[in-house]
Order: C-alpha cells, then sequence, then structure tokens
C-alpha cells in the first residue's frame, strides 16, 4: 500500500513539474506557431492565416490569455449576441466570446504555470477556429455539446376575413 501512494505521489509530482509553464516558454511557442509575431516582455501580437492574435502573461499573478477581436460590438445583432452566448456553453468549449471595449473577442484565459505545451497550441487552435467559426457553427473545435437551440417565434396566421 504505502508503494501505490509514493508512486501516485511520484506520479503527480512529474504531471505538476512538466506544466510548469513561463514566460520564455510561451515566447516560443508563439513564435512557432504565427506567421508573424511582435513581442514584447510578456506581450505578444501575432497573426495566423490571416487572423490577428494577442497574448497577455503575468507569471506574478499566474494568468494568461489569448485574444482575438473578431467584430465591433455595437454592429452585432442580438441574435448574433444571444448565439454567442449559447456557443459559450455548447461549441466553444475551452475558448469564450466576450465583449471588452466594444469589440467582440475569442478569448481563451487561464493560469499560466498549469499549462502544457501542448494545452498552449490547443488553445491558440481553439482562439483561431472560435474566431473563424464566429456567425456560422460558433465552434472551436469539431467536439460539440447537444444542446437546445433557441425557440423561433411561432408564425402568426393571418385571421380570416368574414365575408360581407
Amino acid at each position: 500500500m504505502k508503494n501505490i501512494f509514493l508512486l501516485s505521489f511520484l506520479f503527480i509530482g512529474l504531471f505538476i513539474h512538466s506544466q510548469n509553464m513561463t514566460i520564455i516558454k510561451l515566447d516560443k511557442i508563439f513564435h512557432n506557431a504565427s506567421d508573424s509575431i511582435i513581442s514584447k516582455q510578456s506581450q505578444w501580437r501575432f497573426i495566423i492565416k490571416k487572423v490577428p492574435f494577442i497574448a497577455i502573461a503575468d507569471s506574478t499573478h499566474n494568468r494568461m490569455r489569448i485574444i482575438s477581436p473578431i467584430a465591433e460590438s455595437n454592429r452585432l445583432t442580438n441574435e448574433l449576441k444571444t448565439t454567442s452566448l449559447m456557443a459559450n456553453f455548447h461549441t466553444a468549449l475551452d475558448v469564450k466570446y466576450a465583449i471588452s471595449d466594444e469589440v467582440l473577442w475569442s478569448v481563451f484565459i487561464h493560469p499560466l504555470k498549469e499549462l502544457s505545451e501542448n494545452q498552449v497550441y490547443d488553445a491558440i487552435s481553439q482562439v483561431y477556429y472560435a474566431h473563424v467559426n464566429f456567425g456560422s457553427t460558433f465552434s472551436s473545435t469539431s467536439l460539440v455539446f447537444p444542446g437546445n437551440k433557441p425557440k423561433k417565434k411561432p408564425e402568426t396566421k393571418p385571421k380570416k376575413l368574414n365575408k360581407i
């Protein structure tokens, strides 16, 4: 029993150690993933297949985010806003649609140190696909959690006119 506990403890220790993401590691990942990039300390602006990204990391507070601007929020219909909120629950998965500074964004937010390299690449992919699929499937991956679709208002039939 002691051996199982010790092996479990060692495995967990190795797993946690392997996920110690740093600003330097993020920088290498963003440079590898992007078509073009401008970096400044813990901030990056990059392009992948014509889609703009911004990434910001703060090791002091153990936070990071990868975001991509999609549209001016004042140009969105209420239906698009509602559909993107529903997508946050069903199809956007690890990324979310969010509005800030009058812009609709595709957003991935996560604790920094707990990320693995593969998770960062996956986050970039999901931010990209949520951006390009906005307005169509609203999905960040091929995985979709089923849910209710918004109910359409019933069509009202014109009343029959009585003959005079």
